[in-house]
Formats: C-alpha cells, structure tokens, sequence
C-alpha cells in the first residue's frame, strides 16, 4: 500500500455516517413492492470480492466535529488520510433477506437493531465486519458502525430483474421496509460515511504504514454472544449469527493491496 496522495480527491467528510442522503439513495413515501417477495427457500449472503479490488483508493479527507463519524465513530475531527473501498452484498440464494420494519424488532427486543441517536434511525448489528490485515497479521477495524440492508443494484442480471422490494430504511418514527431480494444486492460505496480505515491514527488504533495489506469483507460475522445477548442462528462451528443462511462458508472476500 503505497500512501500517496490522489490529485483531485481531498475531500470534506459533512455527512451523518449511514442517512439516505450520505447513501445517495432515494426514500420513497413507503415500503415498495414492485415484485412479489420470494421468502419461500434460504438466503445466500456474499460479497462482491472484484467490486471490493477495483474500488480502493487513498486519499485525504477533512472530518467535521459535527458528523457522525466524529460524535459517535471514534475519529478526531480534522485532516486524516483514509483508505476508502465498496461494499456489494448479492444475495445469491433461492429466498429473500426479509428483515421488513426495524420498529417491529425494536419491539420485539430480538436484538437485530440498535438506535443511533446521531443518525436518528436504527442500526443492524453484526451485519458486515471490515478489517485490514498487515503481513505479521496485525489488524485494523473500520469505522463503519450501522448498516441498513435495501436492494440497490441487479446482481449479475441478464435484464429480467428491473425492480426491487426492499428500499426503505426506516426512522424512529417512521416504518421501514428492509431486506435484500434474490438476485439483488445491497452496496455501500466508498463515499458513504463508515467506508474507510483511517490511516493516520486518527480513530484511536495504532498508525498504518506502507506496506503489503489485505481488506477482508465478512458479511454476516459470526459472533459469540454476550450473556443475555440473543443468538438468533447458529452454525456448524457453533457461532452466531443474526442472518439464516443456506452456507456461511461463502461469507468472505479478500483483497490484497501494495
């Protein structure tokens, strides 16, 4: 990984880490079901390991005080150079993700969301981990902290699928509709707040220098719960987590930098 500056990209960071505008995605009036839900079978979550390669770059960004990333993420505000990279999650399954209206988990207490006073919605927890890896296999974590799972793009599609279901976040106030249908995927790309590993220190970890590194993307982690934690699946190896797959072996990418 060479830390050399790209002309043209010094940037502002002046956005909540994960709100429709940060996401640059629209927000219909409610949940849109354009075709008919597939809950019939198991999901497949994994992720796109060549959108993953071909979407890093580094460069340097000015951290507000005011955005979530500083309030809430860990990072001090000011100038810090950052790896940003994309995040594509297809579900390849033969089933929809069906999460529907965080406020029905919330009420539930299954422990799938987590309200983010900053954002003024809810996070999914344990969705997606970020990690950077040195050769002596230190490791770096993201700054990302909340995910809303909706469909974004057609994955792989030969032109029949033109549509979505799931395209609502959601507020505290207002009813969201979340999920990823069979043969979409969700992406976070690599303008959104939380998609970056700060290089300079600044969110608290140890400095990263130049060097040969690995991203590794893992959707769905597995987890140990905590106690009184809930556990809602659990796989052969006996971990956590919080999405039912038909495989949990198929959950990683990883990309080598220099």
């Amino acid at each position: 990984m060479r830390l050399v500056p790209v002309a043209g990209l010094a940037a502002v960071v002046a956005f909540a880490a994960c709100s429709n505008a940060d996401r640059g995605r629209l927000t219909p009036s409610g949940p849109q079901f354009a075709h008919v839900q597939d809950l019939d079978g198991t999901p497949d979550l994994i992720v796109d390991g060549k959108r993953l390669a071909d979407s890093w770059v580094i460069y340097d960004q000015t951290f507000l005080s005011t955005t979530c990333s500083v309030i809430e993420g860990g990072v001090q505000a000011g100038d810090h150079r950052v790896l940003r990279f994309t995040v594509t999650t297809p579900n390849i399954g033969d089933a929809d993700v069906f999460l529907g209206n965080p406020l029905d988990h919330v009420a539930a207490n299954d422990g799938l969301y987590e309200f983010a006073a900053c954002h003024n919605h809810f996070h999914f927890r344990h969705y997606a981990k970020y990690e950077l890896i040195s050769t002596d296999g230190h490791m770096w974590r993201a700054a990302k902290r909340g995910f809303c799972m909706i469909d974004v793009t057609p994955w792989q599609s030969d032109g029949g699928v033109s549509s979505w279901v799931y395209r609502v976040c959601g507020t505290k106030t207002l009813p969201g509709n979340q999920g990823i249908s069979v043969g979409y995927a969700d992406t976070y790309f690599k303008w959104l707040g939380g998609q970056y590993f700060v290089l300079d220190g600044g969110d608290g970890q140890a400095p990263i220098p130049p060097g040969d590194y690995i991203i590794r993307i893992t959707v769905n982690p597995p987890f140990v719960a905590a106690k009184g934690e809930p556990c809602p699946h659990v796989d052969p190896d006996g971990f956590c987590h919080q999405l039912l797959e038909s495989r949990y072996d198929n959950n990683v990418a990883e990309v080598l930098i220099t």
